[in-house]
């Protein structure tokens, strides 16, 4: 009866939660990695090599980095409905004012501004499902949530293709299009976190009195054994060993994952299809990346595991991007790719479970962004290396072998320093829900 009860309970917060924030997530990928398409007749009318074309992609993360953790805490005292509202429409905004760009120094001055702009937003709302469901329904939350990554790929590689069509329509040129019709949902989303999105489950009309005493009871087993670690002071979060190597693993992974997802078009471009079969063909790996992203974040909360989970998918990062190296302009290199996408994806419900073990209260919200801010600088140096590389030897090879080294180190990273919080070793779930049903039962 309790289970059932729980199921129930879990679901209604799911079905009433995750859609929007998903779509909202989903918005903001495709306003993110849209470059990346509108680079292929961009560069040329403004003047972008591929090198200057890098560091736009990666200064975004910059001001995203700069703002990242004040951005966090103004949640905190603003209230995460206000708040992730703000976020949408300044990004929105800016997002359609990609399309003004003339050259170089405007392409780099609106990335930057479209960087603190969506700042905040991802940890953001990592820290607000902390609210709603109990730790070990964590990593299965968070990589549901997750596939708005690659969905937003599957959607915005054919859509962005597309609507570069438009080339000329009311004197409008493609590239400039695109950035307009992809950078309003995100001010229309505005509308639907104001009118649907409840800051915390006590303003939740849609719960029962029971079913938020359930989950009250629930998130206050989880925080009491957090405040273990005796981390929760903010200032405590930024030296915290475990923050401090958890920032360390995201930054080489988000390296890999934005430096192929920003020249994933043009590198399949350069094998020689059209505009429009790159948009097909870039959606490939990121359905294979969908795929995986579920089933280890099903596994992980499973088996209660999560650094080794989190050192397997760096594994398959490294040797997926190594393997597309190698193999040059084929067929076999979209597949090394869908299995690079698997690991760069997958890491995402396992990784994100873990910062909770480590710090609680404002040192989690501080702790969340930080790592989140930090690891996005690699926003900035994976699209880089990639441009560097490109620009170097007129080949991207070197930049996918630079990208699977970071991801390789993300692995030894993540197997020497991450160390399982003591006491988890639950192997199952139901045995982890039923211990908790019964610390429940006994405190009251």
């Amino acid at each position: 009866m309790q289970k059932a009860f729980e199921e129930a309970v879990i679901r209604k917060i799911f079905w009433r939660v995750i859609p929007l924030l998903m779509v909202l997530y989903v918005v903001s990928y495709i306003d993110r990695i849209n470059v990346g398409f509108a680079a292929l007749t961009m560069n040329k009318d403004i003047g972008l090599t591929a090198y200057m074309f890098g560091w736009g992609a990666g200064i975004f993360f910059f001001g995203y980095c700069l703002f990242e953790v004040p951005s966090n805490l103004l949640m905190l005292r603003f209230g995460a409905r206000r708040w992730i509202a703000r976020i949408l429409v300044s990004w929105g905004v800016l997002s359609c004012a990609m399309a003004l760009v003339q050259g170089p120094t405007s392409f780099l001055v609106l990335r930057f501004l479209l960087g603190v702009a969506e700042a905040g937003f991802f940890p953001g709302v990592i820290l607000y499902l902390t609210y709603w469901f109990p730790a070990r329904y964590r990593a299965r939350i968070v990589a549901i949530f997750s596939l708005a990554i690659p969905v937003s790929i599957a959607i915005g590689a054919p859509l962005s293709t597309l609507i570069l069509e438009l080339d000329g329509a009311l004197g409008i040129k493609g590239w400039q299009w695109l950035f307009i019709i992809e950078g309003l949902p995100a001010v229309a989303g505005t509308f639907a976190v104001l009118r649907w999105l409840p800051d915390r489950p006590a303003l939740a009309s849609w719960l029962t009195s029971e079913e938020r005493e359930w989950l009250d009871r629930q998130l206050a087993l989880d925080a009491g054994a957090d405040k273990a670690h005796g981390v929760t002071a903010l200032r405590q979060a930024f030296s915290n060993p475990a923050v401090l190597v958890l920032a360390s693993v995201y930054f080489c992974a988000i390296a890999a994952n934005l430096g192929l997802s920003f020249f994933l078009p043009q590198i399949i471009k350069a094998q020689g299809y059209s505009t429009m079969q790159v948009g097909f063909i870039t959606s490939l790996p990121y359905v294979a990346g969908c795929i995986g992203m579920l089933a280890i974040g099903y596994l992980s909360d499973r088996l209660s595991e999560r650094r080794w989970f989190l050192a397997l998918t760096m594994i398959l990062a490294s040797g997926g991007l190594a393997l597309a190296g190698s193999v040059g302009t084929s067929y076999w290199s979209i597949v090394a790719l869908s299995i690079a996408a698997v690991g760069i994806l997958g890491c995402k419900g396992p990784f994100w479970s873990l910062p909770s073990n480590y710090v609680s209260g404002a040192a989690m919200a501080g702790g969340i962004a930080f790592i989140n801010a930090v690891g996005n600088l690699g926003g900035f140096a994976g699209p880089f290396l990639v441009g560097s590389f490109k620009n170097e030897a007129n080949d991207f090879s070197g930049g996918l072998f630079a990208l699977a080294a970071l991801a390789a180190i993300a692995a030894l990273i993540t197997i020497v320093f991450v160390r399982p919080k003591r006491g988890d070793t639950v192997t199952s779930v139901e045995h982890d829900t039923a211990a908790l049903s019964n610390s429940a039962e006994r405190r009251t």
